[in-house]
């Protein structure tokens, strides 16, 4: 099951927190059967005033009538006496709430019908009032003593339950909240350890490439949360980063070799044609005639420019300006050297001073030397423009170099760009800079652009 270091972090006060609903759940339904219990007793209460004030009011009913049947006569105010009794009497049985025992039976209605037999308006004996009231007392009493026994016995159980419900709310809260802190600490402690030892393998997987040890760190084979997705982006980018390091060794150890060929040129073979070339300098002031003469001359022409031809390799190999006096002055050579043509298209450099100031080394000079000769020949070839600019700028922490035109233009993302383009791409990926193609600001054309942060 996938859970994410954010569920993780919360599934221990989550936990708490669904502990202490299920405690107060539980204190919520205790309090409710207590309270149902407390309603049940108030209706007992209410049930045995109602049932000693009919007693009394049936009572008093019974005597007055009992003496206007014996004296018969009967005014005004008897008759109001009498019927305020009855109401009340029968006021009082309304009352009367259905309870324990006396729920499922009928001597509540039994009771009642026996009210109604008192009614004023009917007219009875008086051995019919003794024998009424006779019964009435009887069920009034029975229902009395079934009351008053209930009350006590639910009084005595009301009281148990107050002190059973402070002893178990007690300590179901205490057990509650100590599973709660004991369960908060296990998970807690449980993650923690897990997402902590798993951020330290990723912090050491990360210094260690940092430190050069490009060795690649383990990907999990299933992604369960974002450590794990972490993992994976750090293998790809070790494993992205030993190609780009090996194409930095071997453009460096190209370079090296191409520097090395370069000396050997300049040391041996170079030394020798100079030397082939003195010699028959040397032949041509002692020439018998001057057909022999002519011939050693025209010798020493064609030495001078396999010599000077030889130089120009060894500066493509290796530009010794690039060493001397550094970037910008090596691509000034180099424009005018080999871009001062009248049939090339006119050129515009411009070099920032602070690019001199900036701390590159050799590859990364080099590199970016070659990387603006190939942009440069590109517009040459096949741009077919009649203006370009070369510009060094320094903004802020990075270096810019672009190479402008107003030529026909193209699109990088449609075409292949051949080798050139793709010799750019690699060597600026070499070096960790970004490079890009986008329209000129001239009508027409295009600028690339390269950019390298610097320290």
């Amino acid at each position: 099951m996938r859970i994410t270091v954010k569920q993780q972090v919360l599934l221990a006060p989550t936990t708490v927190l669904l502990l202490l609903v299920l405690l107060l759940g539980f204190m919520h339904y205790t309090y409710w059967d207590l309270s149902s219990k407390r309603a049940t007793s108030k209706a007992i209460g209410d049930t045995f005033v109602a049932l000693a004030e009919a007693d009394m009011a049936a009572r008093r009913l019974q005597v007055i009538i009992r003496a206007l049947q014996y004296t018969g006569m009967a005014n005004a105010e008897d008759m109001a006496l009498v019927s305020d009794l009855y109401d009340r009497l029968e006021a009082a049985v309304e009352r009367i709430e259905p309870f324990g025992p006396l729920k499922g039976t009928d001597d509540i209605e039994q009771l009642k019908q026996l009210v109604d037999k008192f009614n004023p308006a009917i007219s009875l004996e008086p051995e019919q009032i003794a024998q009424l009231y006779a019964n009435f007392r009887a069920q009034l009493s029975s229902l009395s003593n079934t009351t008053q026994v209930y009350r006590n016995k639910l009084r005595h159980l009301q009281n148990k339950d107050i002190n059973q419900l402070i002893e178990h709310t007690v300590l179901v809260s205490i057990s509650v909240l100590v599973l709660a802190i004991l369960l908060c600490l296990l998970v807690a402690v449980y993650f923690s350890r897990r997402i902590l030892n798993r951020i330290q393998q990723l912090s050491d997987n990360a210094g260690r490439i940092a430190a050069g040890d490009l060795e690649l760190p383990p990907a999990p084979k299933h992604i369960n949360d974002e450590l794990d997705a972490l993992a994976v982006s750090i293998n790809r980018m070790t494993n992205r980063l030993i190609k780009v390091v090996g194409t930095e060794k071997l453009l460096e150890g190209a370079e090296e070799e191409r520097r090395r060929i370069a000396m050997d040129l300049h040391d041996q073979t170079l030394a020798d044609l100079s030397s082939v070339l003195r010699g028959l300098q040397t032949l041509a002031a002692k020439a018998p005639d001057q057909g022999t003469e002519h011939s050693i001359i025209t010798l020493e022409q064609d030495l001078d420019r396999a010599i000077s031809n030889l130089r120009d390799i060894m500066n493509n190999l290796h530009p010794q300006t690039l060493d001397i006096l550094g970037l910008a002055a090596a691509l000034e050579s180099h424009l005018d050297q080999d871009c001062c043509n009248d049939d090339l298209p006119e050129y515009h450099l411009y070099t920032d001073p602070r690019v001199e100031e900036l701390n590159l080394s050799r590859l990364q000079q080099l590199t970016l030397y070659r990387i603006i000769i190939e942009a440069i020949h590109n517009v040459i070839k096949h741009a077919a423009a009649t203006r370009y600019e070369v510009n060094l700028e320094v903004r802020e922490k990075l270096l810019v170099i672009s190479v402008e035109d107003n030529g026909k233009g193209f699109d990088p993302n449609t075409s292949s760009g051949g080798r050139g383009l793709n010799n750019i791409r690699e060597r600026a990926r070499a070096i960790g800079a970004e490079i890009v193609w986008r329209d000129s600001r001239f009508s027409s054309g295009t600028r690339f652009e390269l950019a390298l942060a610097t320290n």
